[in-house]
């Protein structure tokens, strides 16, 4: 089940500060571990590494990699990249080549025992429902949205994603992995955010009750 309370934060919710500074404000927030860029030293973080991620290609580790872009040729890339990254978790996303379930499930034929990073913002902002993929989630990055909106505040009446079902979803697969909460500023690729700390700790505090219970 998910480690109960335990929740994290991705650590774009606090740039541009120094990912060592990021580290230290998600302490004073709360947070239980940050998911930081692989490489980063955990020597000099004030919490422990959630999920590394690597960019733009995957490694050959435990880490997460963002889906390329929908455009041509990029299909048959990502399936030459994640066959040869063994253990590399994959991140789909709305505008990305791998988008939907069925294309989840195509994926997972293509490169056999691939795993996700399922992000609930991203699934809800392509319309699906982030409980769909969880049996396939080696951790899962928690944000309110919806079709089209990647990134909702936790109280918006519009959010499309139910999180106590997700939780239960969890628990009914035995998920033991990590769950973060990701919001940011991304204005050049189409993510403009005024306060993704703030939303990031609201949607924190919303959810634990949940994790608790």
């Amino acid at each position: 089940m998910p480690p109960r309370g335990a929740l994290g934060v991705v650590d774009v919710v606090y740039v541009p500060a120094p990912v060592e500074q990021r580290a230290q404000l998600a302490a004073v927030d709360g947070f239980a571990h940050i998911d930081v860029m692989l490489g980063t030293d955990p020597a000099t973080l004030a919490l422990p590494i959630g999920c590394p991620t690597a960019f733009p290609k995957p490694q050959p580790v435990w880490c997460a990699t963002p889906a390329p872009r929908d455009e041509p040729g990029m299909w048959d890339r990502a399936v030459r990249w994640w066959r040869a990254a063994p253990n590399a978790l994959l991140e789909p996303w709305a505008g990305a080549c791998v988008n939907s379930l069925d294309k989840v499930r195509a994926f997972r034929d293509a490169v056999p025992g691939v795993r996700l990073l399922v992000d609930t913002g991203h699934v809800a902002d392509w319309g699906g429902d982030p409980c769909e993929l969880l049996e396939y989630a080696d951790h899962v990055q928690l944000r309110q949205g919806k079709a089209g909106t990647t990134q909702l505040h936790v109280d918006d009446p519009e959010g499309a994603v139910d999180f106590a079902a997700v939780f239960a979803r969890l628990d009914a697969l035995g998920y033991d992995g990590r769950l973060s909460v990701e919001y940011f500023d991304l204005p050049d690729n189409g993510w403009p955010l005024s306060d993704p700390r703030e939303w990031a700790g609201d949607l924190a505090r919303a959810v634990r009750p949940l994790l608790v219970a």
